[in-house]
């Protein structure tokens, strides 16, 4: 497809609508174009704005600050787990209210203030619990492969990106569910540290684990959709990174989780490249958790507090059962396990700067009616196939999901993942960038 087809950068589009180059309601119409042309196969959006998408674009037009926007006229998806006003939060789920949202959650606002245009909310799995995106409504899939899922849970919007429906879409990350879907769909997906965003999300935001943030086709597009999301402006600048070090962690955070020999190949393989390119990488096995009960313990009794005062006969029984789980388990979340690890990563990083993982351990599972299987088969099938995931949410440190190739077998992305201490988020976007440089990759499924 031609970049008129798969739709510009956000970047692109910003600095077209600033300028006067492009009207919004043009940009919008071609981004409503690519979604009814795309979405009955892929799923990606469960609500599509159209009227309010066009009085939205329109009102942007004539903004008085329009050349300050940083993203004018952008269309962005929105996953349907924050607060958008006039819409119900469904959260993928029959028992959830039909109430509509009295106003936008604070990432939302932010990024209607720097003039983006919300074209509609995305498809997640069941309260955002899962790995793969089947929620009440249907099943999401891969752009790259439709016989397997974009992720969990901001599946809908990797895939309406990947797809080129959006150029960016909003998404949240709780047990790596930003990077996951990015992995799967051949996206740049950066999970903030604890802070940088507002999170407000459910009950609790699993206990400090879920925070928001973007999922993009460039490095540079992050950057700036970060930089509103965080209203730090500083962040949407990618400089060249300082000499960095560079921990290479291929092995498995469980000694239960074999890794796909692709997925370890493509994190030597960037390393390789960052090394060349001036870098210092030394093999250096992370710390990870000894026991999974922290995180573990906190994805259940998280879901358990997110589904606090819903029907729970609506509920999907894996759903059931993971929130029975977690009313039990919520007295094994102790802070000394947050307290522990990070002592311990602390440690590791007085040697390294960043650390380099795959962002994987397998290709995406199926697109199927996961919700019609039990729990035990829903759990083992997420650990399996992304367990590096976690951690990094257990720490509230910044991660990032960068493409790496494509598997021989799928058919979809190879990802790496870059992860670093509180703070580094600028880094570890400049590292992503180096490697887009000397590594590019195709932006849409379609490019390919």
């Amino acid at each position: 497809m031609s970049r008129e087809q798969v739709g510009p950068t956000a970047t692109y589009i910003a600095d077209d609508v600033r300028n006067g180059r492009v009207q919004p309601a043009a940009v919008a119409r071609e981004a409503l174009d690519r979604i009814a042309a795309r979405n009955d196969d892929l799923h990606a959006f469960v609500v599509v704005r159209p009227d309010e998408v066009l009085r939205e674009a329109d009102a942007v037009a004539v903004r008085a600050d329009l050349r300050a926007l940083p993203l004018a006229g952008v269309p962005v998806a929105i996953k349907d787990n924050v607060p958008v006003t006039g819409y119900p939060m469904r959260n993928g789920s029959l028992a959830t209210s039909d109430t509509l949202a009295a106003a936008d959650h604070p990432v939302v606002a932010r990024l209607r203030g720097a003039g983006a245009v919300v074209v509609g909310l995305t498809s997640v799995p069941e309260l955002c619990l899962w790995g793969a995106t089947d929620g009440a409504d249907g099943i999401a899939r891969n752009p790259w492969n439709r016989d397997l899922t974009p992720g969990g849970s901001s599946g809908g919007a990797a895939a309406a990106v990947a797809s080129g429906m959006v150029p960016v879409a909003h998404g949240n990350d709780g047990m790596g569910s930003i990077r996951i879907p990015a992995a799967n769909c051949g996206l740049v997906g950066i999970k903030p540290g604890l802070g940088l965003v507002p999170s407000r999300l459910g009950n609790g935001s699993w206990f400090g684990m879920a925070e928001n943030g973007p999922l993009t086709t460039t490095v540079a597009d992050a950057a700036l959709l970060l930089s509103v999301m965080a209203d730090d402006p500083d962040l949407a600048y990618v400089d060249a990174p300082e000499t960095t070090r560079i921990g290479v962690a291929v092995e498995s955070p469980s000694p239960v989780v074999r890794v796909d020999p692709h997925f370890r190949q493509a994190a030597l393989d960037v390393a390789r490249e960052l090394e060349r390119i001036g870098h210092r990488t030394s093999t250096a096995a992370l710390p990870y958790p000894a026991s999974p009960l922290g995180q573990l313990a906190r994805w259940t009794a998280g879901g358990a507090a997110d589904a606090a005062g819903l029907d729970v006969s609506a509920l999907q029984k894996r759903t059931r059962r993971h929130i029975a789980v977690g009313r039990r388990a919520a007295r094994f979340v102790r802070p000394s396990q947050t307290e522990t690890l990070t002592r311990r990563m602390r440690s590791y990083f007085e040697s390294v700067d960043v650390v380099l993982t795959p962002a994987l351990a397998a290709p995406p599972i199926r697109a199927d009616r996961w919700s019609e299987r039990g729990w035990a088969a829903n759990m083992a099938a997420n650990i399996r196939y992304a367990p590096f995931a976690a951690p990094w949410n257990l720490l509230g440190w910044p991660a990032v999901s960068v493409p790496a190739g494509l598997h021989p077998e799928s058919g979809t992305p190879l990802a790496v993942q870059l992860a670093g201490p509180p703070g580094s988020e600028r880094r570890l976007l400049a590292l992503a960038a180096q490697i887009e440089q000397h590594r590019p990759w195709p932006r849409t499924a379609a490019d390919r």
